[in-house]
């Protein structure tokens, strides 16, 4: 567990260069795994097709590499459910002017 919490730390590091808010606020990660020395991460993008998906799974993957206790990032992008403005923080909801 404690594992998890210090890699959803890390994931809150990674900026939507866009929007200028990290993923976890934004409501992006789904789930976090740990098994064995792998991190399973389960997210969405805020839209199919996003541009940016390329350079924040770079982003992600080296910001949880950064433990000692992971060798191994993999992605498990998901569509269900859907991502929308209710899944932000109320600091991001905030800091991007959305009620």
């Amino acid at each position: 567990m404690l594992l998890r919490a210090e890699i959803a730390a890390r994931l809150a590091t990674v900026e939507d260069p866009e929007l200028r808010c990290d993923i976890v606020a934004l409501g992006l990660i789904y789930n976090i795994e740990v098994v064995n020395q792998q991190a399973i991460i389960t997210l969405t993008w805020t839209m199919l097709g996003c541009p940016l998906t390329d350079l924040l799974e770079k982003r992600i993957r080296r910001a949880v590499l950064a433990s000692s206790a992971i060798e191994l990032v993999a992605f498990r992008v998901v569509w269900t459910p859907r991502w929308h403005k209710d899944m932000m923080t109320p600091y991001a909801k905030m800091l991007l002017g959305v009620k």
